[in-house]
């Protein structure tokens, strides 16, 4: 396998008529042929919130400050949304990351619009704000900044500890009941995450953060996104243990699924990394979304459907009650101490 990669092969862009190849001139073999370097591109966005139009994700707005994520998940979703670039969703997704250094400003300029109604913005909604290069750009703690001085509900979802770091503006958002965290806790076992998620945080570090975060009052909670049967699934009780002894007050989870090109991606990458049980895992994939590992259903791509499917809940949901009673998993932010502003005062940058 490719070292700290999740992909191991490029794919084909759905909207592009041509495709690239390796000819191995220089080496042994495609493997020994991957360049390993990330490229790093700046792209200039005229605006930077997104309306989110799913109603089962979870949330009303998004703001990305980078496309593209090295954290090489290789169940990610957001690997589709990279052809949009004229890239591909395979080693592209993680070798070519685009990133908004404008994010924080334009930020600014839409919370000023006079017809903005204060309503949570999660970071991010398609890849992770804390992935490594934001320990040197900063744009997520830019914009946490941003959401500080407007007094505005924000949301992140991240797989990185670095968000630790930023725990100063956290922090003070926390204290004025402006901030949820969840993170993304798919296993415990460090060989699993090596091959699923590569350069994400360990989970003991996750779980060392989460304490961090809670410790200062900032509301944490998990999410087990995504179950891959016969992969993670028998987990679900130790990781909702392990979250709820780390400080996470709620818990919630997502099945599965592998639409456009990441059906391709995985189906290539399960066969090196789990061969012994490969079809297995394929199998239960489909068996959860109508015999197909592409599922677009709304309300049921997130949770699938079937027997096996009951079972996952069931497991959750008893795990749940047990180590997660009397809490609320998702607090409800505060949109009333919005600062408005005519347009052109208080800037910041």
């Amino acid at each position: 396998m490719i070292k700290g990669r999740g992909a191991q092969k490029q794919v084909k862009n759905r909207f592009l008529m041509h495709e690239y190849v390796q000819e191995h001139l220089e080496a042994i073999d495609e493997f020994d042929g991957q360049n390993p370097n990330t490229k790093y591109i700046p792209i200039f966005p005229k605006t930077i919130v997104n309306k989110v139009e799913s109603p089962d994700v979870g949330m009303t707005y998004s703001l990305n400050p980078y496309q593209g994520c090295e954290h090489g998940c290789i169940y990610c979703y957001a690997r589709n949304s990279h052809e949009y670039w004229g890239y591909n969703a395979g080693l592209d997704f993680e070798k070519v990351i685009m990133y908004k250094e404008s994010a924080p400003q334009l930020l600014e300029k839409h919370l000023q619009n006079p017809n903005w109604q204060p309503s949570t913005i999660v970071l991010s909604g398609n890849t992770d704000c804390y992935q490594p290069l934001e320990q040197k750009l900063e744009i997520t703690r830019k914009l946490l900044a941003v959401f500080l001085k407007y007094k505005h509900p924000v949301g992140i979802i991240t797989k990185n500890v670095t968000i630790t770091r930023d725990l100063d503006i956290i922090g003070p958002l926390a204290d004025l009941n402006l901030i949820s965290v969840y993170f993304s806790l798919t296993t415990l076992d460090e060989s699993v995450r090596r091959k699923l998620e590569p350069r994400t945080a360990s989970a003991v570090r996750k779980l060392k953060a989460m304490e961090t975060l809670t410790k200062r009052g900032v509301p944490v909670s998990i999410m087990i996104g995504p179950i891959i049967p016969s992969l993670n699934d028998h987990e679900i009780p130790d990781i909702m243990k392990a979250a709820s002894e780390a400080g996470a007050r709620g818990a919630g989870y997502t099945m599965v699924r592998l639409n456009g090109a990441i059906g391709q991606v995985f189906e290539h990458w399960v066969q090196e990394a789990f061969p012994d049980r490969a079809s297995k895992i394929l199998n239960q994939i489909k068996e959860a979304h109508g015999g197909k590992l592409n599922d677009s259903r709304y309300n049921t791509r997130m949770r699938g459907e079937g027997l096996m499917v009951q079972s996952i809940n069931r497991l959750f949901e008893l795990s749940k009650a047990k180590y997660f009673q009397n809490t609320e998993s998702r607090p409800k932010l505060r949109t009333d101490l919005f600062v408005k502003t005519n347009k052109g005062q208080m800037g910041l940058f």
